[in-house]
């Protein structure tokens, strides 16, 4: 059955959904689509919107694994059929699907294309709940919701491209979904969501929310063991799968349940106390890291762990995964997930008293100001006092009433902070908790920050080379990867196995599509090219490289360009350090040792004795010491 646009649609014009499967209708008829190829097209074309899409996104769509070398041509006569189709726009009858330096770009409006129409409702609905006009909020997400036939473009799932876009069309639906059932509950009408909640959770049995809500449309519609009995699935399943426990605030919701008749309302799962979310997006090609993922996901929600440093080498992924831990959280936090950078654009570090207001901000913090402290050393601001005498080192610090005021927030709710690129301890030591309060802290460095205890700490290594090769596949294609696998291996090798740079090495295959991947590889096998490969766009390994090696001290600089040697290259014995480093057993373990806490090598991960150790330098760090000590030279 084809839904009726949710808004008149003038004669002759055509009506799309994407929510279900992929169809249309001009006066009230059913339209034919074409062949599957043409259909993919088109709803690619039709998930982005007035938004140019590229001709290797939709030859990725249409042909993932090999495509023909007839591929642009086929694609003018599916763009074609899909101008056609869609006919004309505007007085001047312009076309719809107009072809730019961008790609593909068709136009058409929120009465044509049902996911428009749901993204405005959803819109208008949230801005009503947000003026506590419950009713109509509830009536527009309803609005939006009856737009949803099913998982949407369910009949082209089989193209990778577009599975890609209904995945993030459905995520979509289920927030919106998620909203609606919390403003029935509040308003007393939670029975009305019961059923549709037990099929979403059927189909996304992992969906913490989606389960919290349906727990408290049970309790509300007096069906309290029912209720009981949805908790204790999924705790069974996470425990089956993951090796977890339900977060704390949905195991708080089961503890109330169980206390609570019908007549005492159940918290809605943190809608009311929730201060919002300030994330960047997920990651969206996040790849391996299983273990670490649960180690951290595992730690967030124990009641005794409250900090956890997440290190290892410029690239590793560290911000990738606190991330998307963050996001998968979300339930954990009823007062928020904030994410802030404890370095500016440049690099350098920012004041405690800077990150603290940033914070301070985002949380409705109310804090006294800042005051200025002396510090020690050379450091400072240019510049000299009145009476023309140079002014000493001044820095900005943390006053104790602002410190105070920071951690008694944190003291009083329930948020996870990430504090990301954290330079050193004296960055953010003010700004952890002081107790086993409710809050919890991420702090993602390069360096171990050994001065900091006690948290948790999880150490990031290279991906593994099956991991590598996956993140390597995601960007370029599973085919084009299968097509010469003995080459990806060596990419990724060459890479280090480092996210960053496989990252890159990917981005800069999937616009060069004509380069052979033995011919990339032979690229970066040389050590004097590598790092001159590994650059997409305004992303560039070496600057990254750069900015860790401005991270060492001169001491910690000078020692790691004597082990960047041909000999050193990826690891080293601590007979191989003494050599490179010419001096004896105890100075060569402190230098190593010095090393590993600011994260430019990698210790193993059992113990060892100093002598029996292989101590791992990532390869493009490697490569760039060298190039530093070549410049020096």
């Amino acid at each position: 059955m084809i839904r009726p646009p949710a808004r008149p649609v003038p004669a002759g014009a055509v009506y799309f959904s994407l929510l279900g499967p992929l169809t249309a209708v001009r006066d009230g008829r059913p339209l034919p689509l074409g062949p599957r190829k043409q259909r993919i097209v088109l709803a690619t074309l039709l998930a982005r919107p007035n938004t140019p899409v590229s001709v290797d996104v939709l030859t990725d769509a249409v042909w993932p694994d090999d495509p023909p070398r007839t591929a642009r041509k086929n694609l003018q006569v599916y763009v074609s059929a899909a101008r056609t189709l869609l006919g004309g726009t505007g007085d001047d009858d312009r076309e719809r699907v107009v072809h730019g330096c961008g790609g593909y770009r068709l136009t058409i409006g929120e009465g044509e294309l049902d996911t428009l129409r749901f993204r405005s409702l959803a819109r208008a609905g949230r801005a009503a709940g947000e003026r506590g006009d419950l009713r109509a909020a509830a009536r527009l997400l309803r609005e939006a919701l009856d737009l949803w036939e099913g998982p949407p473009l369910n009949d082209l799932r089989d193209s990778t491209g577009v599975a890609e876009e209904a995945e993030r069309l459905e995520a979509r639906c289920l927030t919106v979904y998620e909203d609606w059932a919390e403003i029935e509950t509040e308003l007393g009408r939670g029975a009305a969501a019961v059923d549709g909640l037990r099929d979403l959770v059927e189909r996304h049995p992992l969906r913490e929310r989606l389960r919290v809500a349906w727990m408290n449309s049970l309790h509300q519609s007096g069906r309290q063991a029912e209720a009981l009995a949805v908790y204790d699935d999924y705790r069974q399943l996470l425990a089956r799968e993951l090796g977890l426990e339900p977060s704390p605030a949905m195991a708080a919701l089961y503890k109330v349940m169980l206390g609570r008749g019908r007549t005492h309302r159940p918290p809605t799962g943190g809608r009311e106390s929730a201060r919002g979310t300030a994330l960047p997006a997920a990651p969206r090609h996040f790849t391996g890291r299983r273990e670490e993922l649960r180690e951290l996901l595992g730690l967030l929600g124990a009641a005794d762990e409250r900090v956890a440093v997440v290190s290892g080498p410029a690239g590793s992924g560290k911000s990738a995964l606190a991330l998307r831990a963050a996001h998968l959280l979300g339930d954990s936090f009823p007062d928020g997930r904030f994410h802030v950078g404890v370095r500016r654009e440049d690099g350098s570090a920012r004041t405690p008293a800077e990150v603290l207001d940033e914070l301070a901000r985002l949380c409705g913090v109310r804090v006294p100001g800042s005051v200025p402290g002396v510090t020690g050393g050379s450091g400072g601001v240019p510049g000299g006092d009145a009476g023309g005498v140079p002014a000493v080192g001044v820095a900005v610090a943390v006053s104790q009433g602002a410190e105070d005021a920071w951690q008694e927030w944190l003291s009083l709710h329930r948020a996870l902070i990430v504090l990301d690129d954290v330079p050193d301890e004296a960055s953010v030591r003010g700004l952890l908790p002081r107790s086993s309060g409710p809050s919890s802290v991420v702090l993602t460095a390069r360096g171990q920050l050994p001065g900091l205890a006690p948290v948790h700490r999880i150490a990031l290594a290279a991906l593994a080379d099956a991991e590598a090769l996956e993140l390597l596949g995601k960007l370029i294609g599973p085919g084009r990867l299968r097509t010469d696998p003995a080459a990806a291996l060596r990419i990724v090798r060459a890479c280090g196995a480092l996210p960053l740079a496989v990252w890159v090495s990917g981005m800069r295959l999937a616009v060069l599509r004509h380069l052979p991947l033995a011919e990339f590889a032979d690229r970066l096998d040389d050590p004097s090219a590598a790092l001159d490969e590994l650059v997409a766009g305004d992303v560039s390994v070496r600057r990254r490289m750069a900015s860790g090696w401005q991270d060492l001290a001169a001491d910690d600089r000078r020692a790691l360009g004597r082990l960047a040697g041909p000999a050193q290259e990826g690891g080293i014995t601590l007979d191989g350090a003494m050599a490179a480093l010419e001096c004896g057993e105890r100075a060569a373990i402190r230098t190593v040792e010095s090393l590993i806490d600011a994260g430019a090598v990698t210790s193993p991960t059992g113990e060892v004795t100093a002598h029996a150790a292989f101590y791992e330098v990532p390869r493009l760090l490697c490569l760039y010491a060298r190039e530093r000590v070549g410049a020096a030279q």
